[in-house]
């Protein structure tokens, strides 16, 4: 199999922040939506996996990695982001988004952007009365310290909010990435505002062909899923062979190849 060069590169989002972003491959263009507390090298290996097919953009959302941070922070600018990374790639492009980025791809698609086709893994979508309560106080709870300065406490809060126990966070805070971690907890509210902009009059107006992907880790993500797929009017669903709420390039890139190269 051929490597493929890696690109380094930036574009301009309409409220003059700079979106940097990796270019690599050849093909239709597809474009890499990351995750909480992801600066792009998460996606990392997927788009190593992809390029043999299509032109991927694996880009850093803003405030993260070397994109800019304008603020006030707004769901309509990062969904202005995507627009711009499309602007580059020959006026159109697929998209696909790891869990709150797959929020944000599919936000994209709904605001009308010149998307061709969207795939996302394990979305988190809050709509059952017990969830919502609890989200309701994470979000008030990360307001409160993002607002204090207290980033460390913030991304304690959102570990124990995920499901980690004590002794995980324990082991993650003793970990060389931690520290970098604390310096993405801002995000954390960026990540918060997109899930909550993910209504069912968002996802009904979705016109694309969406392909709705979860793995085995919790049953919460299969839940999701299924409530997604349901209010999408073109989705369809499908479990991969991952464990891990960080998906197996492996396992997932034919699969996104196979959904994304059928016209």
């Amino acid at each position: 199999m051929q490597s493929t060069t890696t690109i380094h590169g930036a574009c301009v989002s309409a409220d003059g922040t700079p979106i940097a972003y990796e270019r690599s491959g050849n093909g239709p263009p597809l474009i890499l939506v990351g995750g909480g507390l992801d600066d792009g090298r998460e996606n990392a290996p997927l788009a190593a996996k992809l390029s043999h097919a299509f032109t991927v953009y694996n880009y850093a959302r803003r405030g993260r990695g070397a994109s800019g941070n304008t603020l006030p922070y707004g769901v309509r600018r990062e969904i202005e982001d995507i627009e711009a990374l499309i602007g580059g790639c020959s006026g159109n492009a697929n998209l696909f988004g790891v869990s709150s980025g797959g929020t944000l791809a599919l936000l994209a698609a709904s605001a009308g952007l010149a998307v061709t086709k969207v795939a996302v893994f394990d979305v988190p979508y809050i709509n059952d009365e017990h969830m919502v309560h609890a989200w309701q106080d994470y979000r008030g709870e990360l307001r409160k310290l993002l607002g204090n300065g207290q980033l460390e406490a913030a991304l304690e809060l959102f570990m124990r909010f995920a499901g980690s126990d004590h002794g995980t966070i324990q082991m993650a805070k003793q970990s060389s990435y931690w520290q970098p971690l604390i310096g993405l907890a801002p995000t954390l509210a960026y990540d918060a505002a997109c899930l909550n902009a993910l209504g069912p009059d968002a996802l009904s107006s979705i016109k694309q062909h969406v392909l709705i992907l979860t793995g085995k880790s919790q049953d919460f993500f299969l839940r999701s899923a299924q409530q997604i797929t349901s209010l999408l009017p073109r989705a369809t669903g499908m479990m991969v062979d991952c464990a891990s709420h960080v998906p197996d390039p492996d396992k997932l890139a034919p699969t996104l190849i196979n959904f994304l190269s059928i016209g």
